[in-house]
């Protein structure tokens, strides 16, 4: 099988701090692929590293087998990846709608619209969209900042711990919507987490994580393992 999203032996410093230590990573065309790990081990800086957020001193990030090298995260967008960071990141002062509009960045003028797949997902978006983005609940802000990334229409979708401090019923309905993606439009999803249920339930792969280096790869039933889940102990 063919790899959406490769990424190749990359290091990332934070000034003199080594955060990733030639890490590789494969997303493969529709499968949802986690990455896990105990906090501070390198995962979020894995997410900047992939959407241009971060620089690399190290390796490689392809895309559909296109090298994205030192391109900005505007462009890489415009090639097929969104990316959900992790505390979400809208904007609190402006409507959903407007929230929603600003994934027309990287567009042509003729693709900006609102993807119905983005109110099918999540119908709250829709009743809400004149209300402002810090009036939502954690949760909702949370399916407004994925429904941002879907209205860029990636092919590659990144979520940075998409689960944190969300309620349990939206929990539910965010992983439905990423089977949603995965299963019916074909999508790669790669997304960092930490709660295992989440990922026993919807990944197809996964990689741990601890101080900035792949400890493991394999099939999501490997959770199940001892050795991976004393890796994961917090």
């Amino acid at each position: 099988m063919a790899t959406a999203l490769a990424v190749e032996g990359i290091d990332l410093y934070y000034g003199a701090a080594r955060a990733l230590k030639s890490v590789s990573v494969e997303a493969k065309p529709a499968a949802i692929t986690a990455v896990l790990g105990r906090n501070g081990v390198g995962k979020s800086s894995l997410l900047r590293a992939i959407a241009g957020v971060h620089p690399i001193s190290g390796g490689n990030i392809r895309l559909d087998g296109a090298a994205l090298d030192k391109s900005p995260p505007y462009r890489r967008a415009r090639l097929g990846l969104g990316y959900v960071p992790q505390g979400r990141e809208i904007f609190p002062l402006l409507t959903v709608r407007e929230n929603l509009q600003t994934g027309f960045a990287p567009l042509k003028p003729s693709e900006r619209s609102i993807p119905d797949a983005v109110f099918t997902l999540f119908p709250v978006l829709k009743e809400m969209l004149s209300r402002r983005g810090g009036d939502l609940s954690g949760g909702q802000q949370q399916q407004l900042a994925i429904g941002r990334a879907l209205v860029t229409r990636p092919s590659v979708l990144i979520l940075d711990e998409p689960t944190e401090g969300i309620q349990p019923s939206i929990i539910k309905d965010i992983g439905r919507a990423l089977q949603f993606l995965r299963d019916e439009l074909d999508m790669t999803i790669l997304l960092v987490e930490q709660y295992l249920d989440f990922c026993r339930e919807l990944a197809d792969s996964i990689y741990v994580m601890d101080r900035g280096e792949i400890l493991h790869s394999g099939p999501a039933s490997d959770l199940d393992k001892p050795e991976i889940k004393r890796h994961l102990m917090v």
